[in-house]
């Protein structure tokens, strides 16, 4: 009830983006000391040979380049994915670049993979991961395009990032359905996928990495299992589902005034969980037990966890509704993964 006082009062009346940076650093040092009132008793819970405290996590988007995760793991999360990185930093697009949609508790956000790095992301992880309270972490590397990167040379971009930063992940994304650079979407065509996930999966075999491809909710159906099927003929560990969504709902309650003047970018929030439900039933029904599935999209309450535990999804992952949700929302969440 305070966040909620907090957040209406201060928070909703900032620029998203500064909010978010003010939190970010809340978080960055005081989240380990807020661990005693967000402790989560562990369910460990294996998967893809990884074992996770327990089996909510926070998407990739919130921490970019691995500065937070010590505090967001103190605040309940079992893991963290971080990211996107890119193999070159990059700025992100032009602010504002970050809406919020109060009545939806949603946001639109068209941040454009700003971030450090991968060599600068690597480095800060391999500090990291030689620290007491990094070295046994579950940590997901999410990575993408580098936007000025051509479409002919994704596979190289991708192949360096994963290169540099699969010795120090837990697991590694592919995130080819990100809104927010030109083109990236595109690449998930199963012929343009296949050489990255091929070139990709060279690297993370070699390290012994798990890797994962991050879907789009806007995918047709048969998309969806040309998708499953190439997962499935490469050998991948896991498919995350979903990634925000370019569509604008009716069911939206924010005046449709306010919804185009937020303008284009990924839609996340409550309206979203329908939609990646259905494709994670969708993708369970079509790999069985032979691929691990990430739940992510629209996950806001205990129940929504339990509802992607019962969709088939092995981790369950959220990021908007921590926005909305303050800091004792992950550990609540994560106690409904035990379920």
């Amino acid at each position: 009830m305070a966040y909620d006082a907090l957040f209406s009062t201060v928070f909703a009346r900032m620029d998203p983006e500064v909010a978010h940076e003010q939190a970010f650093r809340a978080i960055r040092f005081g989240g380990r000391l807020a661990a005693p009132l967000t402790s989560v008793p562990p369910a460990p819970r294996s998967v893809m040979g990884v074992e996770f405290p327990n089996a909510f996590g926070l998407a990739a988007g919130f921490d970019k380049n691995a500065r937070a995760v010590p505090g967001l793991l103190g605040l309940g999360f079992g893991h963290v994915e971080v990211g996107t990185v890119t193999a070159r930093p990059q700025p992100g697009n032009p602010r504002p670049r970050l809406f919020r949609l109060l009545e939806d508790e949603a946001i639109v956000n068209r941040m454009g993979f700003n971030n450090d790095g991968a060599a600068v992301v690597a480095s800060r992880l391999h500090r990291l991961r030689r620290t007491r309270a990094g070295a046994d972490a579950v940590i997901g590397v999410n990575i993408g395009k580098t936007k000025v990167v051509p479409a002919a040379e994704a596979v190289a971009d991708y192949v360096e990032s994963a290169r540099l930063l699969a010795p120090y992940a837990s697991y590694l994304v592919v995130n080819v359905s990100s809104p927010n650079t030109p083109g990236l979407r595109d690449l998930q065509a199963v012929d343009s996928l296949r050489p990255i996930l091929e070139a990709v999966g060279g690297v993370t075999a070699r390290e012994g990495v798990p890797l994962v491809v991050k879907i789009a909710p806007d995918l047709a159906d048969a998309d969806v299992d040309a998708v499953a099927d190439l997962a499935l003929e490469l050998g991948l560990d896991g498919i995350s589902a979903t990634n925000t969504t370019i569509a604008r709902p009716d069911s939206l309650r924010t005046p449709r005034a306010t919804v185009d003047a937020a303008g284009a970018g990924g839609l996340s929030g409550p309206v979203l969980a329908d939609r990646s439900t259905e494709v994670l039933r969708r993708l369970r029904g079509r790999v069985g037990d032979r691929l691990a599935l990430v739940g992510v999209g629209g996950v806001t309450t205990p129940q929504d966890v339990r509802d992607r535990l019962d969709a088939g999804a092995d981790l369950v992952q959220a990021y908007t509704g921590f926005v909305y949700g303050g800091p004792m929302w992950p550990a609540r969440l994560a106690r409904a993964s035990r379920l």
